[in-house]
């Protein structure tokens, strides 16, 4: 599907308005973050069950998109904690996510990098590391 100007079509067709900062990078973070928020891996579905809930005392938001440059797994904006679920892509990429990580950092975020095996075989665990890490 072509849009207007002023618009893109994310995926399935459904068209958005674009803001008038919207660079052509920020338009195509948001498509990809909406795309990755259309079909989460398991494991990210399963620790958006927990973190959607609120009853961490948090709203969280998943696939958002951070300085036009970054998408995170999931961001509690008011906290500025990032939680990344690490499978097994990240196992090498740990110099560009420690690079990614430190980037993040310098524009005041904290990050938690939760191993994939945790979330999906313990989520009572990995919602238990978040709870620590909100209260650092």
């Amino acid at each position: 599907m072509v849009a207007a100007p002023g618009r893109y079509a994310g995926p399935g067709g459904t068209v958005h308005k674009l803001r008038p900062h919207h660079s052509a990078r920020s338009t195509l973070l948001a498509e990809r973050a909406h795309a990755m928020r259309v079909c989460p891996t398991d494991t990210e579905e399963k620790l958006w069950r927990v973190l959607s809930c609120r009853g961490l005392g948090v709203e969280f938001r998943r696939q958002a998109v951070i300085a036009d440059r970054f998408i995170v797994d999931f961001l509690a904006p008011a906290a500025r904690l990032i939680v990344e679920i690490d499978g097994g892509y990240h196992k090498v990429r740990k110099v560009a996510d420690a690079r990614r990580d430190r980037k993040l950092a310098r524009l005041g975020y904290r990050i938690l990098r939760l191993p994939a095996t945790v979330v999906g075989g313990d989520p009572v665990g990995a919602r238990a590391r978040i709870v620590i890490a909100l209260k650092g």
